[in-house]
């Protein structure tokens, strides 16, 4: 007999009066992670790891929002036929994009007023959003949906028949795209982590190699997958969508590693006056303590928190990053 992956029979618990769905519960471990996972990357940036927890308290509620208004706008025909449908995010519905452009708007805000800055940031979130992702996906798998075209692959995901499409009511088992979403999220994941430690890579290039990759494995799935889609030219919406996003994430990482050296970040303390010759002793003893200040150590494989070495800011202020 073959083997399938079986499809939970149940997608939450009851918690007193309270119904817990598991997609929610997948999404609240997964931005727990990523808040940690985050902190741990700012602080050995040279951040304040304070500051994680200031930008995820805006970009999270942001992201949500603008993934519901994707997801309500791309896919009307799935908006739960109550009054409040459109915000019915527990039943599933976040579109991915929309999240990534609304988390990082409420974030760059965030970051900018804290005067650390948005590109360091993003090469320090780009790895644990992906892990969040992929713990996402698993909420997913509970409520049985996004999955892809029929298959006898050994590893089928089994869909109960109330939820498969009306066109594939007779085939049991489906291409089980969360579980090829969650393998390449983490894969990616541990490559921009390996290329972080091991290349220079300058702020933003990370988070662009992470909009590049992800929406390069989205034309894939979008290319199997058989939910719900506005389409154009008879191919999904979102598929187009990734196609788009792949060569900007591409042209995004190219621009910001060839780009010649900045000038210090404006994010940066401001250098204390050379005194002029013939300065006081008390004023040379300042400027001595000043500049002791502003040099800071680096371990292997990091930059300081001032200047790179090849003349680049890596626009994380010494001392701390956070408000």
């Amino acid at each position: 007999m073959a083997l399938h992956i079986p499809s939970p029979p149940i997608s939450g618990f009851h918690l007193g009066p309270l119904f817990v769905h598991f997609y929610g519960l997948m999404y609240v471990i997964g931005i727990t992670l990523a808040v940690l996972i985050t902190q741990r990357r700012w602080r050995a940036a040279g951040g304040d790891p304070a500051l994680v927890s200031d930008v995820a308290l805006w970009a999270v509620p942001a992201g949500l929002i603008a993934a519901r208004i994707y997801f309500d706008i791309t896919t009307p025909m799935d908006i739960p036929h109550v009054w409040y449908g459109v915000f019915a995010i527990w039943s599933g519905g976040l579109g991915i994009w929309g999240g990534i452009a609304g988390g990082a708007a409420a974030g760059i805000w965030r970051i900018r007023r804290a005067g650390a800055s948005p590109g360091a940031f993003g090469n320090a979130v780009a790895p644990a959003l992906l892990v969040a992702q992929a713990i996402g996906r698993v909420g997913n798998y509970f409520n049985q949906e996004l999955f892809g075209k029929p298959t006898t692959l050994p590893w089928g995901l089994q869909i109960a028949p109330g939820n498969r499409p009306a066109a594939y009511r007779g085939y049991p088992t489906f291409q089980p795209t969360f579980l090829y979403e969650i393998i390449f999220d983490l894969a990616l994941a541990a490559a921009l982590v390996w290329l972080g430690h091991h290349r220079r890579i300058r702020p933003w290039g990370l988070f662009a190699l992470y909009v590049a990759g992800y929406s390069a494995f989205r034309i894939f799935e979008e290319s199997i997958r058989i939910d719900s889609s506005a389409h154009i030219l008879g191919l999904r919406l979102n598929f187009f969508v990734a196609t788009v996003m792949t060569l900007v994430g591409l042209t995004w990482f190219a621009f910001v590693q060839r780009k010649q050296p900045d000038a210090p970040s404006a994010a940066a303390p401001a250098a204390e006056p050379v005194p002029a010759a013939g300065a006081n002793a008390d004023g040379a003893n300042a400027d001595g303590a000043s500049t002791a200040g502003a040099t800071a150590t680096a371990g292997p494989g990091r930059t300081t928190a001032g200047d790179d070495d090849d003349g680049s800011s890596s626009g994380v202020p010494s001392g701390a990053a956070g408000r």
